[in-house]
């Protein structure tokens, strides 16, 4: 087998397509330096074992496992531009802006969106994505449905997607049972803004039981708190879990009233959670856009209880969520924008933050692990090794060259120059 060159950050040898047998020189996610050997789509001991495709020298780049993203909505995804300037939204108001534009999208166009998006994450480095995807009150309440699972269907050589259905209080019960006979991956409702969280709860976890389905559920998005914890979504979630005996995945995403909680309130609810195996989802950009509103001096970050919830040993992945709607009017696709803000919001060191945005995503997705360790699945970012394997560059969302990998397939190259003018005299180091 003839070695080719992987080329520096630089250069484009357009690779995309390219089944990967050997990356040679590479420096791993434990930052040794070595080679990697692929072989039906897992990472395996010895370059003898590799499978058939390219040997690439891969001298000069780093490899850390792809992204996750844990929590999108594809069916909103990119519609900002056509719903005008963002008014500054809250949770309500953005709700209201999205009702109010919905009739219109349809089968065809949730599709179209929801591709662009993907390919979106897939540049970025993101190699499995969660989407929930709304029952419509009006109209064909299974035209997004419809299009996700069939854009699943369509991708799946190229990346993972979940369809996770994001029914509403509104939503009658045989449609939800018609829902979730429509090749969805999970069942998920939003019991936060529900008049009786617990009958939605209840709803979730009765359709989830009789399909076989993991559940993952919006949750507890305020930044009130009810004068009795008992009241709160995630407590109920989890009481039910426990009572059930549910033995499937159930996701807990949002949780932002943890967030809010004094100590000796957050310590039971975090030790229930626990004990019922309840994962949680956080999504620092839009709940930092959407969240505090309401407040005129020190608002509320807008996050759940991270560290409580790490030192409890639930895992706690994170994601961007909404992707450039009335929801988020920002987002780049990208898990390295999610762990910057993790580090500067929740107080993250950087390899937790990593840890959110990849290995903890896909355990809550039920998806097996993915890095270099032999043994794990070849979904893989490429970055330039340019700070002796010091990622922190990385992490911080300031490196844009990567190549992403998909099983050892290479789906996505992204390869970024910059020139920058300064007086050539060495800056003095005060």
């Amino acid at each position: 087998m003839t070695v080719a060159a992987l080329g520096s950050p630089l250069s484009a040898p357009r690779l995309p397509g390219t089944a990967v047998a050997v990356l040679r020189g590479i420096r791993r996610a434990d930052g040794s330096i070595g080679d990697l050997a692929v072989r039906d789509g897992l990472i395996v001991a010895d370059v003898s074992d590799a499978g058939e495709g390219a040997d690439l020298d891969a001298t000069g780049w780093q490899a850390l496992p792809a992204g996750c993203e844990p929590h999108a909505h594809l069916d909103k995804a990119l519609s900002a531009a056509r719903l005008g300037p963002t008014r500054g939204n809250d949770l309500m108001s953005a709700i209201e802006q999205w009702c109010a534009h919905r009739p219109v999208v349809d089968t065809a166009d949730v599709y179209a969106r929801g591709r662009a998006a993907l390919a979106r994450y897939a540049a970025r480095g993101i190699t499995a994505v969660r989407s929930h995807v709304d029952l419509p009150t009006e109209g064909d309440p299974f035209r997004g449905v419809d299009a996700l699972v069939a854009l699943r269907d369509e991708v799946r050589e190229r990346i993972t997607l979940q369809v996770c259905l994001l029914y509403s209080s509104d939503t009658p019960d045989d449609v939800l049972a018609e829902a979730a006979t429509r090749g969805v991956d999970v069942v998920g409702g939003c019991p936060h803004i529900a008049d009786d969280p617990q009958r939605e709860i209840t709803r979730a976890l009765d359709v989830a039981e009789r399909h076989g389905l993991p559940v993952d559920l919006h949750c507890d998005e305020q930044t009130s708190l009810p004068a009795d914890d008992s009241q709160l979504d995630v407590v109920e979630l989890a009481r039910q879990v426990l009572d059930r005996g549910y033995s499937t995945p159930v996701t807990a995403s949002h949780a932002v009233r943890l967030g809010m909680l004094p100590p000796e309130r957050l310590a039971p609810v975090v030790e229930l959670l626990a004990r019922a195996g309840v994962g949680v989802v956080t999504l620092p950009i839009t709940n930092l856009y959407l969240m505090g509103r309401d407040f005129d001096h020190a608002a509320p970050r807008g996050l759940t209880a991270v560290r409580a919830l790490l030192d409890a040993g639930v895992t706690v992945a994170a994601g961007g969520d909404n992707l450039r709607d009335p929801f988020n009017p920002a987002g780049r696709a990208d898990p390295f924008e999610t762990t910057s803000l993790l580090m500067t919001a929740a107080h993250l060191r950087g390899d937790e933050a990593l840890h959110a945005v990849t290995s903890a995503g896909r355990q809550l997705l039920g998806l097996p692990p993915a890095g270099t360790v032999p043994g794990e699945v070849a979904d893989l970012v490429l970055v330039p090794d340019t700070n002796g394997g010091d990622v922190g560059d990385v992490l911080a969302g300031a490196v844009d060259s990567r190549i992403v990998l998909r099983a050892g397939m290479i789906i996505a190259e992204t390869r970024v120059a910059t020139d920058v003018a300064l007086d050539p005299t060495p800056l003095e180091v005060v």
